[in-house]
C-alpha cells in the first residue's frame, strides 16, 4: 500500500500554523503526526495538501493507495482497520473521513470519499483547532513516550539529577545530557531526544519532551504537558505549552497554554497572558470565519506562526493569534490578532516587507548552515499575498 496523508476542512482552522505546512507536520506529543504514521506504518508517507505546498511537500501516487486524514493521530485500532481496508472503500468518524484506500489518487474528493466510508466508533486524538495542540498534548506525549521507548532502555542518568516519582518515566536517546536537574515523573513520563540537553538548576515537571539538539537554558521551569521541539533553546518558565521546532525562547519570561511555530524569536522577558481577569472562556481570531470565536477554555496564550519574532519586554494579551513572518516590538499589548508580515506593534504597525523578511530568515537559516529553498520563497510570497487584507496599513 501507498500512504498518503491529506488535509480537510480543518486546515482551515488551523491557520496560521498550517499556513506554511500541512496538517500532519504539526508536533503534538513527542512527534509530529506524520512521523507517528510513518513509525507505526513502517513507511514513508506522502501528502495531499494545498497546490502551493504541493512542491516542498508532494505528492507520491501508486496503484494502491490510501488515503489517511492528516489530522489524526494513529491507535493500534486504527492501523488494523486501515490494514484490512478493501479496494475502494473507507471509514468514518461523523463528518470526518479517516481513511480511504482507492487505485485512483489522481484527484482526490474527500466528499464523494465520505459518502462511501463506513462509521467506525474508535477512539484517536485528532487536531481541528490551533488550541488542540496543547490542550490534548497531555495524551499524546504519553501515547509518544509508550510508541517511542517500549522494549528499549534509556541512556543512564546523571547521579547528579534529584528524581521524583518513576524514575523509569524518564527516558534519555543517546548524546543527551542532562545535569542537577529536579526532574517529577509523578504527572507524566519525561523524554530526552538524542543530543539534548537539560542544563543545570532546571526543574521540569512531565509530561515533557525535549527535541534532538535543543536546549533548556539553566535554571528553566517546566510544567507539563510541554512539548519543545528540535533545535530550540528555551529558558524561564513554560507551562502547557508547545514550541514546534527551530524556534528560541533563550530568557526568562512566561509562556503558557501557548503554540509557537518554527523558525520564531520570542525577546528576553516575554510574557504572554492565559487568563483573563474575568476567569472568562477565551476568544481567539479564526481565519476560516474571519472573526473571533470561544475556543471553550479558561486558560489559553499565544498562537504564533512561523518566521514571528517579537521584541525583549513583548506583552501578549490572552488568545493573541499572531500570523507568519510578523516582527512585534514596542510599548503595550498588541492586538490579538497579529497579522502575517506585520512590521511594529500596538502603537504603530506597518507592512513587513517581503524582501526584508526573506534576508532575516536566510541570516536565521544561515545560523544552522541550511538556506532558505526557492520552494520556501514561493510558499512565503504566496502567503505574503494572500493574508494582504488582513494588514491595516501597506506601505
Amino acid at each position: 500500500m501507498n500512504y498518503i496523508l491529506f488535509d480537510d476542512y480543518s486546515r482551515f482552522n488551523l491557520l496560521p500554523l498550517t499556513y506554511t505546512k500541512p496538517v500532519c507536520e504539526l508536533r503534538i506529543g513527542i512527534l509530529t503526526i506524520k512521523e507517528k504514521w510513518e513509525m507505526v506504518l513502517n513507511a514513508t508517507l506522502s501528502y495531499d495538501t494545498q497546490p502551493y505546498l504541493g512542491k516542498k511537500f508532494p505528492k507520491q501516487t501508486a496503484t494502491d493507495n490510501v488515503f489517511i486524514n492528516g489530522k489524526v493521530c494513529p491507535t493500534p485500532e486504527l492501523v488494523t482497520i486501515i490494514h484490512n481496508l478493501n479496494l475502494n472503500s473507507g471509514i468514518k468518524r461523523g463528518n470526518d473521513l479517516l481513511a480511504y484506500r482507492t487505485a485512483d489518487a489522481g484527484n482526490f474528493n474527500g466528499e464523494a470519499m465520505l459518502l462511501k466510508a463506513e462509521e467506525v466508533s474508535v477512539n484517536y486524538i485528532s487536531v481541528k483547532e490551533v488550541w488542540d495542540l496543547f490542550a490534548k498534548n497531555d495524551a499524546a506525549l504519553k501515547s509518544d513516550f509508550e510508541l517511542l521507548t517500549r522494549g528499549r532502555a534509556s541512556q543512564k542518568l546523571s547521579s547528579t539529577n534529584t528524581v521524583i516519582g518513576n524514575a523509569e518515566l524518564i527516558f534519555l536517546e543517546e548524546g543527551a545530557i542532562v545535569e542537577a536537574a529536579i526532574l517529577n515523573t509523578n504527572a507524566g513520563p519525561i523524554y530526552i531526544a538524542k543530543d539534548a540537553e537539560v542544563m543545570e538548576g532546571s526543574v521540569v515537571r512531565g509530561p515533557f519532551s525535549l527535541g534532538e539538539h535543543s536546549v533548556l537554558k539553566l535554571s528553566t521551569k517546566i510544567y507539563g504537558p510541554t512539548t519543545i521541539g528540535p533545535h530550540c533553546k528555551v529558558g524561564g518558565e513554560i507551562n502547557n505549552s508547545v514550541i514546534l521546532g527551530y524556534s528560541n525562547k533563550a530568557h526568562d519570561g512566561f509562556l503558557g497554554n501557548s503554540v509557537i511555530g518554527e523558525w520564531c524569536n520570542l525577546g528576553a522577558d516575554t510574557n504572554n497572558s492565559n487568563l483573563k481577569n474575568n476567569y472568562a472562556n477565551v476568544k481567539v481570531f479564526n481565519y476560516k470565519k474571519e472573526a473571533m470565536v470561544d475556543t471553550g477554555l479558561q486558560f489559553c496564550g499565544l498562537i504564533m506562526g512561523d518566521h514571528s519574532k517579537c521584541g525583549i519586554n513583548t506583552m501578549f494579551n490572552t488568545g493573541t493569534i499572531v500570523g507568519v513572518g510578523a516582527n512585534i516590538f514596542g510599548a503595550g499589548f498588541p492586538n490579538v490578532h497579529i497579522p502575517s508580515f506585520t512590521w511594529g506593534g500596538a502603537e504603530k504597525q506597518e507592512t513587513y516587507k517581503l524582501e526584508k523578511m526573506l534576508e532575516t530568515a536566510g541570516r536565521v537559516y544561515a545560523r544552522r548552515n541550511i538556506k532558505v529553498t526557492p520552494e520556501e520563497t514561493e510558499i512565503l510570497n504566496y502567503i505574503f499575498e494572500a493574508t494582504a487584507k488582513y494588514r491595516s496599513v501597506e506601505v
